[in-house]
């Protein structure tokens, strides 16, 4: 017989360290402890199970007891929790939960794989029935159950990390209304705050709320839902609460047996992964590592990393290899909907907690991609930011973008690991082909402009330093075409396209430094080297424009916020409305402001009335080919997301001309615009639904809509409760005959004595269909015109006060003046 070891605690290191340990000596005696009832799983993957992507519950399971056992003859305890070590002599106390006994079991060596807990604060009604945490196999049957069995319709996620993010877009998936709360000023603290402004940007294009630097203060649970009162004073509510603030080390068994651990509980280890006693190791998120880039002590709770220590734990007790874990560099990469996120080594945040200071001690570098050739079709954008020393060495990277960010993390985590430089990262040869890369691959270029900052070629300017700069003497230069410009500018910059710079520099004065900026930054550098090739003082904005706008969109009002967003901009319902030939435009693969000089040149041969269908790969050309139009009045009709590609319609021209959007967001209409008219004389359920549906969307369609009540249609607008006013006794007794407004209405057929009516209202509540009352109010608040025949009023006898506010009392000339300017009149 072999050694003995025992595993406290399984999935990614436990598990892996059990592999390596059997493939290593085939005698030794390998029992591992299990306190819960799966030793190996997908932990990675729950969010996707919780969301439908992962369809099999089963595939979360990534080895069970009887797998393991049979792949590698080891004795595996689940639902066995190790209670205490004693290290002198070299035996843990045991408590199996399924029959309560308490036992004792020796070994040689020790690994300890105890992980890490979700963390829960103290904050008043965390343990409300609808707050729940991510993190084994059973929170996440609770999470499915409670979905399945109570079909929430909103959710609160409460901290923006990875677990957070994920959770968010796989409950957005299962058709839940998603706010997410953090406290930090963003989410995804790995990445800085400009590339995570795209993560934000991203979310709330996908109807995401963010409540940002705003903390929990309290939960307050009340009928299935849960109030959460933020520090600010905000209050938001959620059918379910998701906590994803963090988690903490399993450290109390370790700490209880003597060993040493640190101020966050984590335990110690050397650099061949032993704590403080030599005959038992640590390893996975319950222990404190090297940082690979600072060389201090830190946390990193990464499954790779895990998996490696359980290697080198196995190697270092069986094979006496003196193996060492050099460190880790944090490598980590999310699915955010469409984006993908990822980060390596270092970031800013965190060289300036450590005293380190931008351009004295490191320097950045930031651009704007696209993923592959733009020739072939399917590129799509990326933004890379490198943090690098002033010997070029790399620290770090974080990258943004939809395609091929994994990649690029991975080629720069490796270089990382090898100490390069960013000579190195222009000097890699990287595969090539136009479906995967372009000839000067991202990584390449980023080498590229790093390089040339160190080599002084071009000094940056960075998005946060423009508002420090000294306006007497700096001025900022726009070298974009003026289609471009067109879509915003910054506040008080001055213009020259790039192709006229040469010809026009007799226009700029030397004794001025020029902070030059195009969309991304490549033209800008060029227009850089122009300035200063002839003599005068220049700087470039990295990252461009796309950089600044993402940063000052919200914050900033001077900047043509209306170039960047779709408030004001016409959109038209229904493209068969318009006749004209439909054009096809294929702009994939260009980047800003590619897509947006093609349409505007594509628009010039154009009739007036036809139809541009635009594919494009460019994500901010979404929002740009909006602007457009509102500024060249044509017509935005639509937007489709395929799988690569964002498909756009727009008209040549302005159908619609007259119509504006009031201060709410509803459409209003030139005295000159035909109008709708309903006749409302039934008073069934049934017909009032369909007729509120027929004026809203008329309304939302931009008409203005006059609805007639008459006769039984009164009814519906009658207050719900009785109000006292003076009736003889025919008017009394219709009053108590009558039904007194919408929920007692029946149906047109199959009533049965009100059965049909309420079969109709749950059905219509399940399929998340506005009730009756809810499109009434929706009506009033649109400007929908509801008029009440006084004349049917007087022979039903029912008064002005009974009726809902916002009700006016009118005559047939006043329906009759309404329908003269109306298109379509029906009776319902």
């Amino acid at each position: 017989m072999g050694k003995k070891v025992l595993i406290v605690g399984g999935v990614a290191g436990g598990a892996t360290a059990l592999a390596r340990l059997r493939r290593l000596d085939e005698s030794a005696d390998i029992i591992l402890f299990e306190r819960g009832e799966y030793v190996s799983f997908a932990n990675c993957g729950l969010p996707y199970y919780i969301g439908g992507e992962i369809e099999e519950r089963d595939q979360l399971l990534v080895s069970t007891p009887e797998s393991l056992k049979a792949k590698f003859n080891a004795d595996i305890r689940t639902s066995n929790e190790v209670l205490k070590i004693n290290k002198e002599e070299k035996i843990v106390e045991v408590k199996n939960h399924k029959t309560g006994e308490i036992y004792k079991e020796s070994y040689d060596y020790l690994i300890l794989s105890t992980g890490s807990s979700p963390l829960k604060p103290p904050i008043p009604g965390i343990d409300s029935p609808n707050i729940f945490s991510l993190w084994t196999i059973p929170d996440t049957d609770k999470i499915k159950g409670y979905i399945d069995s109570n079909k929430p319709k909103t959710a609160i996620v409460v901290g923006g990390g990875f677990i957070g993010l994920e959770m968010a877009e796989n409950l957005h998936r299962q058709g839940l209304e998603v706010s997410i709360v953090e406290m930090l000023d963003q989410v995804m603290a790995p990445i800085d705050f400009e590339m995570a402004q795209i993560v934000h940007e991203h979310l709330k294009s996908k109807g995401v709320k963010l409540h940002l630097k705003d903390g929990v203060s309290s939960f307050s649970y009340d009928n299935g839902k849960t109030t959460v009162t933020l520090q600010s004073g905000e209050k938001v509510v959620g059918d379910m609460v998701i906590l994803s603030i963090g988690v903490r080390p399993n450290g109390e068994l370790a700490k209880e047996a003597g060993l040493e651990i640190n101020q966050r509980g984590g335990v110690v280890v050397d650099e061949f992964l032993r704590t403080s006693d030599e005959f038992i190791y640590a390893i996975g998120d319950v222990i404190e590592v090297i940082d690979y880039i600072t060389k201090n002590k830190t946390m990193v709770p990464l499954a790779g990393p895990a998996n490696k220590q359980g290697r080198i734990a196995a190697n270092n007790i069986l094979a006496d290899y003196d193996e060492t874990y050099r460190g880790t560099q944090g490598t980590s990469i999310a699915k955010v909907f469409d984006l993908t996120v990822a980060n390596t080594g270092i970031n800013e945040k965190n060289l300036n907690k450590l005293g380190k200071e931008y351009k004295k001690d490191y320097q950045i570098a930031l651009i704007h991609v696209n993923s592959h050739a733009g020739y072939y079709p399917g590129g799509l954008p990326i933004t890379l930011k490198l943090i690098f020393d002033n010997e070029g060495k790399v620290l770090g990277s974080q990258i943004v973008g939809y395609d091929g960010v994994d990649k690029r993390i991975d080629v720069i985590a490796t270089a990382i690991r090898f100490n390069a430089t960013v000579k190195d990262l222009m000097e890699l040869e990287l595969a090539y082909a136009p479906p995967y890369s372009s000839a000067k691959d991202p990584v390449n270029m980023i080498g590229f402009t790093a390089d040339n900052l160190l080599r002084g070629l071009t000094e940056q300017v960075l998005w946060r330093e423009l508002e420090t700069l000294d306006k007497t003497t700096h001025v900022l230069l726009d070298i974009r075409e003026d289609v471009e410009r067109e879509l915003g500018f910054i506040e008080g910059s001055i213009h020259i396209p790039l192709n006229q710079l040469r010809n026009r520099l007799n226009e700029l004065d030397k004794s001025k430094t020029y902070i030059t900026y195009c969309a991304v930054g490549l033209r800008g550098y060029i227009a850089d080297r122009i300035l200063k090739d002839n003599g005068f003082k220049s700087m470039n904005l990295a990252g461009g424009f796309n950089t600044y706008k993402t940063m000052y969109i919200e914050d900033k009002q001077d900047y043509k916020p209306t170039a960047f967003s779709d408030s004001g901009v016409i959109e038209t319902p229904k493209k068969e409305e318009y006749i004209g030939e439909t054009v096809k435009l294929n702009a994939c693969g260009l980047s800003c402001p590619g897509p947006i000089i093609q349409v505007a040149e594509k628009m010039k041969t154009l009739k007036d009335g036809d139809i541009l269908e635009v594919q494009a790969t460019d994500p901010g050309f979404i929002n740009d080919i909006r602007a457009w139009c509102q500024n060249t009045k044509n017509t935005f009709i639509s937007e489709e997301k395929l799988k690569d590609r964002w498909v756009v319609q727009i008209k040549k021209g302005l159908a619609l001309s007259d119509i504006v959007k009031d201060e709410k967001g509803f459409m209003e209409v030139s005295s000159g615009k035909k109008s709708k008219t309903l006749i409302v004389f039934s008073g069934d359920l049934d017909k009032t639904i369909a007729s509120f549906i027929i004026a809203n969307g008329a309304r939302a369609m931009g008409n203005e809509v006059t609805m007639f009540f008459t006769f039984w249609g009164l009814n519906i607008l009658r207050k719900p409760e009785k109000v006292e006013v003076k009736k003889n006794f025919i008017e009394k007794m219709f009053g108590v005959m009558m039904p007194r407004g919408t929920k007692e209405l029946g149906l047109s057929r199959m009533n049965m004595a009100g059965m049909g009516a309420k079969m109709i209202r749950k059905v219509m509540k399940d399929k998340n269909i506005q009730s009756v009352e809810e499109l009434m109010e929706l009506a009033i608040d649109s400007g929908i015109r509801i008029i009440a025949c006084q004349m049917s009023m007087d022979v039903m006898g029912i008064k002005k006060e009974e009726l809902f506010d916002g009700v006016e009392i009118g005559g047939v000339a006043t329906y009759l003046n309404a329908a003269d300017e109306s298109n379509v009149n029906l009776f319902v």
